[in-house]
């Protein structure tokens, strides 16, 4: 309590301690960033084909997509084919695991996959996988 000089009336000081709620909420945020599991995707849906041997890849850093139009996308963003070598080239770059997923629509076009596979190779990787679904 504290007394006024310019009156004589007391006054209690009231005073909300925000700290606790704080650490609170910085400890519910770190929970969150740890427990969210950081999924690639490449940006659109692609029907992928199905097979009996397919097994599970724990970690592929560059995934690129065909569709069945033909059209390739890398990183969320259509490219030309010409363009697939220097994407993979960037993004080899940035990264330690080299290995890339190639997700293809079951409608695409076999000479696009081939070409597009090649390109990766041009690039300097050699280990590419197929995503398909589990029979």
């Amino acid at each position: 309590m504290r007394k006024f000089p310019h009156n004589n009336t007391v006054k209690e000081e009231t005073e909300i301690n925000l700290t606790p709620m704080l650490d609170v909420v910085f400890i519910m945020l770190i929970f969150f960033i740890v427990t969210t599991s950081f999924v690639k995707e490449t940006g659109v849906d692609i029907n992928r084909p199905s097979a009996a041997t397919s097994e599970q890849k724990s970690k592929a850093n560059i995934l690129i997509a065909i569709k069945s139009n033909g059209e390739i996308w890398i990183d969320k963003r259509m490219v030309d084919l010409r363009a697939v070598r220097a994407n993979i080239e960037r993004l080899k770059a940035d990264s330690t695991h080299n290995s890339v997923v190639v997700q293809s629509d079951i409608e695409a076009k076999t000479g696009v996959l081939v070409k597009v596979m090649d390109q990766i190779r041009l690039a300097g990787i050699t280990n590419i996988s197929l995503s398909t679904l589990k029979n």
